[in-house]
């Protein structure tokens, strides 16, 4: 019997608990260990999981949230570097990775979600007095938090000007096999994310996959025949899965749910402030980069949609109709990235990482929305990026090395 999404979560994160591997760390970005007891646990899967709960409650879209995780995590590794330059280990080491983790997260967040200011600011100052003899906080707590703050500014500004925001100004073609438009104008959701800056990418075009099959041709007409087979006979559990992977606009989308996998392996496997934030950052910005990689595609072939291309086509209702092209899975160029990054820190649990990303891959055809030429060629575009992006991190000079 085929296991369903949710027992593969469970059981990934079973077997992640045995796992004793450590993420490998770029040059000159080794990570230590003190060895000093203390009780108060990490920051960073905190926040993390704060950031994850506010994206839900703000409806954020999937490219929305996937930009704002990038930002939070990248924020925290950087800050955490920086923090520790001066430091010689110890209960001061691990309290200024705490308060370097707090000050950066409480600037970015604050940014993404402004109403939300108090409650950042109420964290920090209770993060600070968490470990023991907490009557005020640590000294080198207040140390950190001012090397995260600073850093968390550069991030915003960074932010501001990084083009995720800016107007779509291409144009939408028409005419036989091409996208249609959801909206009257015709708009496209993320189109502007090609033109925006990515985190290790020297261009959003860098890994664009060959040509879909194409329109009406033998093998775009299998595929179509799939989706319409899928779509006529769609079982329960094909339907509980494609609700499972869902993750649209009020949870905490994909990207969230792949960042959420870490913070598992982060606390199965006691990792240290450093080592876990290098994985938040590396994985949330590569993730971005795999979307801004995807969006490019998508553009390059305005491919229509299976429910376009045949009318009978159901979607189901979790699931939805995006309202962008169909050729390559934004879904799948996303979670193959993320499942990457993910098996070069916790390399025994690549079977279990692979697995997940077929079953997400197979929950958008279940959902009637993506051809099986779309799953394939967003896989195969994650996983390139996430390469280049895992060789320039461990190169020690590429945007998470802190300058």
């Amino acid at each position: 019997m085929r296991a369903t999404p949710a027992v593969l979560t469970v059981t990934f994160a079973l077997l992640l608990a045995a796992c004793t591997d450590q993420p490998p760390t770029g040059a000159g970005l080794t990570a230590s260990r003190s060895g000093v007891p203390f009780a108060s646990g990490l920051a960073s899967p905190t926040w993390q999981g704060t950031a994850a709960t506010r994206t839900a409650l703000a409806n954020f879209s999937p490219l929305a949230a996937a930009h704002g995780y990038g930002l939070l995590g990248v924020a925290q590794y950087v800050a955490v570097q920086r923090a520790e330059g001066a430091e010689s280990g110890g209960r001061d080491q691990l309290e200024l990775d705490r308060g370097a983790v707090a000050g950066a997260s409480a600037v970015v967040l604050t940014y993404l979600f402004p109403t939300q200011a108090q409650s950042f600011e109420d964290m920090v100052a209770a993060q600070a007095t968490a470990g023991p003899g907490g009557a005020a906080p640590h000294p080198a707590f207040t140390r950190g938090e001012e090397v995260g703050r600073a850093v968390g500014a550069e991030i915003v500004t960074r932010a501001k000007g990084d083009g995720f925001t800016a107007p779509f100004t291409g144009t939408i073609p028409t005419g036989p096999g091409l996208w249609i438009s959801n909206t009257n104008p015709p708009t496209i959701a993320g189109g502007s994310l090609p033109t925006s800056l990515p985190w290790f990418l020297t261009s959003a075009n860098q890994f664009r996959p060959g040509p879909p099959p194409a329109f009406g041709s033998a093998a775009f007409l299998a595929g179509l025949a799939e989706i319409r087979q899928i779509s006529d006979t769609r079982t329960a559990t094909q339907t509980q899965i494609a609700a499972f992977w869902a993750l649209n606009a009020g949870t905490p989308t994909a990207a969230g749910f792949w960042l959420q996998v870490a913070t598992d392996g982060i606390n199965a496997n006691g990792l240290s402030e450093r080592e876990a934030t290098h994985l938040y950052a590396l994985l949330s910005a590569t993730m971005y980069d795999a979307a801004i990689g995807c969006w490019d595609a998508k553009q390059a072939f305005w491919v229509i949609r299976p429910w376009q291309s045949d009318a009978a086509i159901t979607t189901t209702a979790a699931v939805g109709k995006p309202n962008h092209p169909s050729y390559p899975s934004g879904h799948s160029c996303v979670s193959s990235s993320g499942a990457e990054v993910l098996s070069t820190f916790f390399p025994d649990q690549r079977t279990q990482l692979e697995a997940m990303v077929t079953e997400a891959g197979l929950s958008r055809m279940y959902g009637g929305i993506h051809y099986r030429f779309d799953i394939e060629s967003g896989q195969g575009l994650g996983r390139n990026v996430a390469r280049f992006a895992i060789a320039a991190d461990a190169s020690g000079s590429s945007v998470l090395t802190p300058h």
